[in-house]
């Protein structure tokens, strides 16, 4: 289950940077400053787009770590282009493609603390399927909505890539 979904997290995190290059080709063909959208927002309290794009990799990032009892990459969230953006995707998707189900033996029953209720931690996989999971694809998906929102030409299949293994019956 886990190794699985870490492919899956590196997956939809390359998908993202797909969308961040047409978000590029869109502002150079309209045109306009691309900086504009790392800015949007879908709604005034929520991240903007690099803020989105940054908690999804820590999200991934952290699913991962957390529950191999490795130690993630660190990033201070400083980027303020699509170019840093997308170097951090690389990053991150390079530090997934490091695991394997080995690494993941024993995560179910591991102790995760959780960093905002000092004290406090969940099983591994109430913390991987309950907490981590969600809030990586809450973050992904709203990246892609903002792109969306603001006219980027993004549909389903660049989110989700075309990376089902169709079989023949």
């Amino acid at each position: 289950m886990y190794i699985d979904q870490v492919k899956q997290f590196a997956t939809i995190l390359g998908n993202l940077d797909g969308c961040l290059v047409k978000a590029v080709a869109y502002a150079e063909r309209k045109p306009f400053d691309v900086s504009v959208l790392l800015n949007a927002r879908l709604f005034p309290d929520m991240f903007p787009l690099s803020r989105q794009v940054q908690a999804a990799c820590d999200a991934a990032k952290f699913a991962a770590a957390r529950s191999s009892g490795k130690e993630a990459p660190k990033h201070p969230d400083t980027e303020t282009t699509v170019d840093e953006l997308r170097a951090r995707i690389r990053s991150v998707v390079e530090f997934l493609g490091t695991f394997d189900a080995a690494d993941f033996e024993g995560a179910a029953t591991r102790l995760v603390p959780l960093g905002f209720f000092p004290g406090k931690a969940l099983l591994g996989a109430d913390y991987f399927t309950r907490l981590a999971t969600p809030n990586f694809y809450v973050h992904a998906t709203t990246a892609y909505d903002i792109l969306r929102h603001n006219g980027v030409d993004v549909g389903k299949a660049d989110f989700i890539g075309h990376q089902l293994p169709l079989r023949d019956l």
